[in-house]
């Protein structure tokens, strides 16, 4: 059910896996760290059965075809830039977008830049930047879950330390909540000659230079009570930061994990959401 598909753009080729016929309503699917596109197989394969064509591409970093070496290539102006480029490559003027983790901070920055290209946008994990911002300046339990995203931009140790006994350290993040099959997939491919340096590159780019604003397009947030990273605070401030229309979702007793932890009931409030617009 699930294709393995190259995405050639200006920046280089996106490996993305799509599901689905090539002329239903499109959606764009943005994995995490430390993940991959792979993330979403099961929402790609659920949304093509349906009737959507899914998209979820290696995002720049992950792709062996997009791996540039400077931190500064990975700005946010980058990746929103790659998913208009993918988008427009692929032949849609108009697309459902989904994130997680940090493909949903770049859904947000997107859906700011880029609302006339939005049918829909669906966050799961991630606040929108703002009200992030906002709560690790002003709740001390915010900005020590966030704390490591300072740690992770300041070192290159980073890099052997997740990687040294057999990828402990990678490992332990997915809080044996993922699939150890998924699991030591990602490890290779993060494993590979420069694949974490890029990938953690998304964290020492630098601060977007600009203020991202509120966003107008229909948006579906999804928040895990269990989430390591993201607090409750920023979780509730995000409805102030959507003036479209706007559905929050609460999944009790899960992890940072979601898409992944609890597939069906991730799937499911995607599928909502799509048709409902």
């Amino acid at each position: 059910m699930i294709d393995h598909i190259s995405i050639a753009t200006e920046a280089g080729s996106f490996d993305a896996i799509a599901a689905g016929p090539e002329d239903g309503p499109p959606v764009l699917l943005l994995h995490g760290f430390p993940e991959a596109a792979v993330e979403w197989d099961h929402q790609v394969a659920t949304l093509g059965v349906l009737g959507y064509r899914a998209v979820a591409p290696d995002q720049r970093g992950y792709s062996p075809g997009v791996r540039p070496e400077q931190a500064g290539d990975y700005s946010i102006d980058h990746l929103v830039g790659d998913v208009v480029a993918i988008t427009e490559r692929l032949g849609w003027p108009k697309f459902d977008l989904v994130g997680h983790d940090w493909g949903g901070a770049v859904a947000w920055w997107t859906a700011d830049a880029h609302p006339d290209r939005l049918r829909s946008l669906t966050v799961v994990s991630t606040p929108h930047p703002a009200a992030l911002a906002d709560a690790m300046k002003n709740d001390e339990d915010q900005h020590l879950r966030t704390r490591y995203m300072t740690e992770w931009r300041q070192t290159r140790v980073t890099e052997r330390r997740m990687l040294e006994n057999d990828a402990r350290a990678l490992r332990d993040m997915f809080e044996r909540r993922v699939p150890p099959s998924k699991v030591d997939d990602y490890v290779r491919r993060l494993s590979e000659p420069g694949a974490l340096t890029a990938a953690l590159n998304w964290y020492r780019a630098g601060r977007p230079g600009g203020k991202i604003g509120k966003i107008p397009v229909p948006t579906l947030y999804i928040w895990s009570t269990e989430d390591v990273s993201f607090g409750s605070t920023a979780a509730l401030d995000t409805a102030n930061w959507v003036t479209g229309p706007y559905r929050f979702e609460m999944l009790e007793d899960v992890t940072h994990w979601a898409p992944e932890e609890t597939p069906e009931a991730v799937t499911s409030l995607i599928v909502e959401h799509l048709d409902a617009r």
